[in-house]
């Protein structure tokens, strides 16, 4: 791979990240209008069409190779986006993002049990000190426990879970059928999520449908283009890019989501936060780039 051709999967990612990092912050506005499940719905209801009319001109297929396992990818990353979103909506844009970046920790251990791939010391104290740096994030109470702080842990465990399909079962689908893919999931989820929440007074994770939904729509219109471009551009970075390198740079949304929320929002920072965030950041480039040992595959 030359320069030139190492540059622009890296510079791709850090591009979507920065995309990611501020459209994402505006999530704590939107929670004051909708809720979680009209969001999805509304967003999906935006971007499938785009979408489909991409594929319409002739610019890529939406022909699957394999639906079956681009359907378990494509729900697998949607509870995935339910709860990273859902947690956008009750907490801290960077405690938020520093459940979601687990997900290494957790693909690190997938692949240990699916592969029989071993890990050695220095992955293995990385993966403490990734876990010890989410805890310095979310500083969870134990005289008060909230199980609510889960939520981006759980989002990020099955991010790992697509992120582990994508590599083994959905590689040689084209980057528009998995956007399609987790677009018309997280529609789906998000109708059936507006059946049963039918309260419109209810908190973020319960309310059913709201309208008209005031400032939200743009947040809505905002989030569906940022997220299609910047999706777009992560899937496609990890095409053509080494993976473990780009998986570097995603990191760096972890500086771009804070500072955007702390400008725009006030949402600040301690130190022992930041202090975490750092932690988390080296813990994930040290999986990302060194070897594991043992050849092993999915059967």
């Amino acid at each position: 791979m030359t320069t030139g051709q190492g540059a622009k999967p890296a510079l791709m990612m850090v591009g979507a990240m920065l995309m990611i990092g501020i459209v994402d912050s505006y999530i704590v506005l939107l929670s004051q209008y909708i809720g979680l499940w009209q969001f999805h719905a509304a967003r999906s209801s935006v971007g499938l069409p785009l979408i489909l009319l991409v594929a319409g001109l002739g610019f890529a297929t939406l022909r699957m190779k394999r639906p079956w396992w681009v359907l378990a990818r494509s729900v697998a990353l949607g509870l995935s986006m339910l709860c990273y979103f859902g947690a956008l909506g009750i907490m801290p844009v960077a405690e938020a993002l520093a459940g979601q970046f687990t997900h290494p920790l957790f693909v690190l251990l997938l692949t240990m049990c699916l592969t029989g791939q071993r890990v050695g010391p220095l992955r293995a104290l990385a993966t403490l000190a990734g876990f010890g740096g989410v805890l310095m994030v979310l500083q969870p109470d134990p005289a008060d426990f909230d199980p609510m702080i889960l939520l981006p842990i759980l989002g990020g465990f099955f991010y790992a879970v697509s992120a582990m399909l994508t590599r083994y079962r959905c590689v040689e689908e084209s980057t528009l059928v998995l956007l399609f893919g987790v677009f018309a999931v997280l529609g789906l989820m998000g109708g059936i999520g507006l059946l049963i929440a039918d309260d419109p007074q209810g908190d973020f994770l319960s309310r059913g449908w709201v309208w008209p939904m005031g400032p939200a729509g743009w947040v809505v219109m905002l989030q569906a283009l940022g997220s299609l471009v910047a999706v777009y551009c992560i899937i496609r970075s990890y095409q053509i890019g080494e993976p473990s390198r780009m998986a570097v740079f995603e990191y760096s949304v972890m500086i771009f989501g804070p500072l955007y929320a702390w400008a725009v929002f006030g949402q600040g920072l301690n130190l022992w936060q930041i202090g975490g965030i750092a932690v988390i950041a080296g813990a994930g480039i040290v999986i990302a780039l060194l070897p594991v040992r043992g050849v092993g595959h999915l059967s």
